[in-house]
């Protein structure tokens, strides 16, 4: 399979659309599948699971006229045509798989560069909804996934202009990377040094490092003792970072290490990014969903979209 950059369809909001009479109305993941596309100059592939149901299910009719096989087909060309005519230089293919979503997207990633995935946002600022489908997916795929909220728009990946609204004529905002200095992989600092090569702006790395085990215990804070931690968290992440930034020197990277929660200083640092990115270690115990608890907390709580990147 050619290299192509793919997003799911899991019919349940167009299904309510469609009980509605009302055609689908593209969501932000797909537009925004369609911008990554461009940015790396490759297809875009919709993929629509679908469960299968019973032949008369199929055929019987649901508020209105249309069958649910009917819809079916409909989902997948009015959103390729409506991603073509507002991507013209994307090309723009589609695919129907039958089957429980979950197994049926992480196979059809496979060979893909990338998969997006849609998310309901709780709120302006409250973050993701991410139900097990995508949970599980995330998962159980080895390539990069972005989650994107349902709604989002080209204009919130950018700076805001000089009457204070971002546009996508302006500068993309940060590319934001978290990063654990101990274990630090190349696949995830590939991935983000990329995203934000592509798009001409800077990325934003975070560390986050708890305190000495005393601070929890009531034992007043050594203020010397803690300064040369930071300096030593400090030097560990630019040491880190040397090799990436000469391989990368038109990349403007900022350096962030401190102390406290890293899921927390990630999240408080999307509400100024286009890009999130976060590392998933590969596990190959078949049972449970293996996310990692700080990666689990930005999918749930960060308000730019977020790419998990598998890594061993």
């Amino acid at each position: 399979m050619s290299r192509n950059v793919t997003v799911g369809l899991d019919g349940s909001t167009e299904s309510r659309a469609a009980a509605m009479g009302a055609p689908p109305t593209p969501f932000g993941q797909w537009g925004r599948a369609a911008r990554e596309a461009k940015l790396r100059g490759l297809p875009l592939r919709l993929v629509h699971v679908w469960e299968p149901v019973p032949e008369p299910m199929a055929q019987a009719p649901l508020l209105g006229a249309e069958t649910p096989a009917h819809w079916r087909e409909r989902i997948p060309r009015e959103t390729a045509e409506e991603l073509r005519m507002r991507h013209p230089g994307v090309h723009v293919d589609t695919e129907q798989i039958p089957g429980r979503p979950a197994d049926a997207l992480a196979v059809a990633a496979k060979g893909a560069e990338l998969l997006v995935l849609g998310s309901r946002g709780l709120s302006g600022i409250g973050g993701f909804l991410v139900g097990s489908v995508g949970m599980a997916v995330i998962a159980d795929t080895e390539i990069p996934v972005v989650l994107v909220r349902a709604g989002e728009q080209a204009a919130n990946e950018h700076e805001a202009g000089p009457a204070g609204i971002p546009s996508a004529a302006t500068a993309y905002r940060p590319v934001v990377l978290g990063i654990d200095t101990g274990h630090p992989d190349d696949a995830v600092l590939a991935f983000a040094f990329d995203e934000a090569a592509r798009r001409g702006t800077s990325l934003r790395v975070v560390h986050g490092w708890n305190l000495p085990p005393y601070s929890a215990y009531g034992v007043p804070a050594d203020p010397a003792l803690n300064a040369d931690l930071g300096r030593q968290k400090a030097a560990a992440l630019s040491e880190v970072l040397r090799p990436w930034r000469r391989k990368y020197p038109d990349v403007e990277v900022v350096e962030e290490s401190r102390s406290g929660s890293p899921a927390h200083h990630v999240i408080d640092a999307s509400h100024d990014a286009s890009l999130v990115v976060v590392g998933r270690r590969i596990r190959r115990n078949p049972i449970g969903v293996h996310i990692g608890s700080v990666t689990h907390a930005v999918l749930h709580h960060a308000t730019a979209p977020v790419a998990v990147v598998a890594h061993d």
